[in-house]
């Protein structure tokens, strides 16, 4: 005769994780209705005391109903904490002291996320900076640029890790030593895109977070899920280069109806990715050309609690900024004034377009001391661009 399983018991605590969790694994049940169901039963305790009968009279799919009432979504939550754990990560649901208090203002908060890293940080006042996956150079060094000056002035850098304005912003906060928090579309588990992963080490000084089960792939349906938690949880969404269709707009779109403040850097009006920014800027999103536009846009509470605005992050007396006030050198303002920060020159171009004013030697010489200084970057093949 085969033995009984032995009854896992737990304290409240993990009892109300598991249940929320749970909720979240029944087939059919999405955000929204989930939340639905626990206001309608009074609470996540009564739903999971309900009967087969009461749940389908709530209007639950069969399927859905069964699974809560048979125990057969309590079985998986069991399972998938566990292999959370067992990954070193936390399961963190509403009424935990972790759970970011501004994903619960928004109109369908996650039911459970998975938490990777350091807890403290995710309730943290942040910005969120968001852009295309295809950024010119001008968008991926102001994004950099921006979210660096900003994490060294205390706030977290929200995100979704994808490729271009993402990483870029990411990137930008660990120069600044601050903290930064990616958004995953993908299962925590799941490193996407690949060649993050390196980054995904350095960014759990801060924290990942997924409403998506372990596992899961990155489907096309996920992001633009997972954008509403992006903007949600930070104070205001910063929004760089971006399509006239990208995925951005519906994180910009989302910031709007979440009471959330919409910035955006402006672009140049022949680019098609400056579609976005400049668009929004037109329909009221706040212009931004340094740290100091989203810092006064701050509430004042806010900007009281983080550390006060001393020196820029971003480069030893190099001001964060789409205008260059500095003087330079003759030399050094010749070679800067060819240059572009969404479009790159090429080496020999500089020379043949310089060669009536300056020796190739006072060219190279200037082009060594503007990238030293942080005001252009070099990119592969001898091209240069501007970073500011």
């Amino acid at each position: 005769m085969q033995a009984e399983a032995p009854i896992r018991t737990h304290d409240h605590t993990v009892t109300r994780k598991l249940q929320w969790l749970a909720l979240s694994l029944t087939p059919g049940v999405g955000a929204g209705r989930g939340r639905k169901l626990v206001e309608m039963y009074g609470g996540i305790d009564r739903l999971f005391t309900a009967s087969l009968t009461e749940l389908e009279a709530s209007g639950l799919p069969g399927a859905a109903a069964q699974s809560l009432a048979l125990g057969k979504s309590m079985e998986l939550a069991n399972a998938e904490f566990d292999h959370a754990r067992e990954l070193g990560a936390d399961v963190i649901v509403p009424g935990d002291a972790a759970f970011p208090r501004r994903l619960l203002e928004i109109y369908d908060p996650p039911l459970a996320l998975y938490l990777k890293g350091n807890a403290e940080v995710i309730d943290k006042p942040g910005i969120a900076v968001v852009g295309t996956r295809h950024p010119t150079p001008y968008g991926t060094g102001m994004a950099e640029r921006l979210a660096c000056d900003l994490a060294a002035r205390g706030l977290i850098i929200f995100s979704g890790m994808a490729r271009g304005v993402d990483t870029a912003a990411h990137r930008g906060a660990l120069q600044a030593h601050g903290h930064t928090v990616a958004i995953w579309g993908t299962g925590i588990d799941v490193v996407y895109p690949a060649e993050n992963r390196k980054i995904t080490d350095q960014i759990l000084a801060g924290a990942i977070l997924s409403e998506f089960p372990l596992g899961t792939f990155p489907a096309p349906q996920n992001f633009p899920i997972r954008n509403r938690l992006i903007s949600g949880i930070a104070i205001g969404v910063l929004v760089l280069e971006a399509g006239e269709f990208s995925g951005t707009r519906v994180t910009a779109r989302c910031a709007l109806e979440q009471g959330r403040e919409v910035f955006a850097v402006p672009g140049n009006v022949t680019n098609k990715l400056s579609w976005g920014p400049n668009t929004l800027i037109k329909q009221g999103a706040a212009l931004v050309a340094t740290w100091e536009d989203v810092w006064e846009a701050l509430p004042a509470d806010v900007r009281l609690a983080l550390t006060p605005p001393d020196p820029p992050a971003s480069g030893e007396g190099v001001p964060s900024s789409l205008f260059e006030t500095e003087q330079l050198p003759p030399s050094e303002k010749r070679v800067y004034a060819l240059m572009r920060a969404d479009e790159s020159i090429h080496i020999d171009q500089l020379v043949e377009r310089l060669a009536s004013h300056l020796s190739s030697s006072e060219i190279f010489s200037a082009l060594f001391e503007l990238e030293l200084s942080g005001r252009i970057r070099q990119m592969p093949g001898k091209y240069f661009v501007r970073t500011m």
